[in-house]
C-alpha cells in the first residue's frame, strides 16, 4: 500500500521516536510511506488562532503537493497535523475557496488530497490478521491506557472514530496481545495549547490524566500525538510534585508499541528517548511467542 507521507515539524524534534517508530513499523507491514516533496509546517498552532486563510492556505499547500506527485492518501502521524490538514481538505471542497486559496497558494489545487491519521490507517486500512502476523513478543500481561486526546476526534468533522469512546488504539492493542484498560479520560485535552502560556495550568490538566490511568491499572499511556506525549512525559515529575504522589508511568507512542511486539530493536524505535525511564517495562513483558 502505497500512501503520501507528511512528517511535520515535530517528527524531526520533540517526537522524533515517533518518526522512527512509524517508519520502521509501516515498513514491517509493507506500507509505503512516500514523503511529499517539499511539505512545509501546517501552522499549527499558531496560524488558526492568527488568520483563518492562512491557516487554511498552509495545510492545502501540502495537500496540492500530494496531488501533484499522485499522493492522494496522506498519512499523518502528528494528530495536529492531521487536524489542520482535514480542516483544510474539507474546506477547499467548496469551489470559491479552492479558487482562493490556489491564487494564494500559486498552486493548482483540486481538492482530491485525503488527510489520513496514521492510527487510522494502521486501524482500518489493515485487518487485525495482518497486523497479528508480524507478531513476535506478544505484550501479554501489559495494561494500556489508550490516550486519544482531542485533536484526533474534535471537532467531530475531523473525528477518525468516535469523539467521546473511540477504539482504534485499543483494537491496536488488543492485537498486540496487550490489555487496553477501561477509564474516562482517553479523550481529554492535556493542556498542550498552554505549555508555553500557562504553563501552570497545564500541568494540572496533564496530572490529571496520569492520576487516572494510574487509578485504572495502566502499565503505561499510549498516544498518537507528539504534543500529548511531550506533556504527559516531560511534565510528568511536575504533576507528581503537583499531586504528592509517585506516578512513574512509561508514555509511549502507539507505533513504539507495536514495533516492539513486532521485535524491533527498542533503539530503533527510540525507545531511548524518553523523559520517563521507557525500555525496562517493555523488556520485562516481552518475551517470545511460545516462551
Amino acid at each position: 500500500m502505497k500512501y503520501g507521507f507528511y512528517p511535520g515539524c515535530s517528527l524531526h524534534g520533540t517526537g522524533i521516536e515517533y518518526g522512527m517508530s512509524t517508519t520502521v513499523v509501516a515498513k514491517k507491514l509493507d506500507i509505503n510511506l512516500v514523503e511529499i516533496p517539499d511539505w512545509n509546517c501546517c501552522g499549527a498552532s499558531s496560524a488558526h488562532n492568527t488568520d483563518p486563510l492562512l491557516a487554511k492556505a498552509l495545510p492545502a499547500r501540502n495537500l496540492a503537493l500530494a496531488e501533484q506527485y499522485g499522493l492522494n492518501d496522506i498519512a499523518i502521524p502528528c494528530a495536529a497535523c492531521y487536524q489542520r490538514l482535514k480542516m483544510s481538505e474539507l474546506a477547499v471542497q467548496k469551489e470559491e475557496t479552492r479558487e482562493e486559496i490556489s491564487e494564494i497558494i500559486e498552486m493548482n489545487l483540486k481538492g482530491k488530497a485525503r488527510a489520513r491519521s496514521i492510527l487510522e490507517v494502521f486501524s482500518n486500512d489493515l485487518s487485525e490478521e495482518r497486523i497479528r502476523e508480524e507478531v513476535v513478543k506478544p505484550l501479554t500481561g501489559l495494561k494500556v491506557a489508550c490516550y486519544y486526546g482531542c485533536l484526533l476526534v474534535k471537532p467531530p468533522e475531523v473525528a477518525i472514530d468516535s469523539t467521546e469512546h473511540p477504539l482504534m488504539m485499543d483494537r491496536i492493542i488488543t492485537t498486540l496481545g496487550g490489555t487496553p484498560v477501561e477509564w474516562d479520560y482517553k479523550t481529554e485535552c492535556c493542556g498542550g495549547a498552554l505549555s508555553l502560556t500557562r504553563v501552570d495550568a497545564a500541568v494540572m490538566m496533564t496530572a490529571k490524566i496520569l492520576h487516572y490511568a494510574k487509578l485504572a491499572g495502566a502499565d503505561c499511556i499510549a498516544t498518537p500525538c507528539p504534543l500529548c506525549t511531550s506533556n504527559l512525559d516531560m511534565r510528568q515529575k511536575a504533576a507528581e510534585k503537583a499531586l504528592g504522589i509517585s506516578i512513574n508511568l512509561p508514555v509511549y507512542y502507539f507505533t513504539e508499541l507495536m514495533g516492539t511486539a513486532f521485535g524491533i530493536a527498542p533503539n530503533e524505535l527510540g525507545l531511548d528517548k524518553h523523559f520517563v525511564e521507557a525500555k525496562s517495562l517493555l523488556q520485562n513483558i516481552s518475551a517470545p511467542a511460545g516462551q
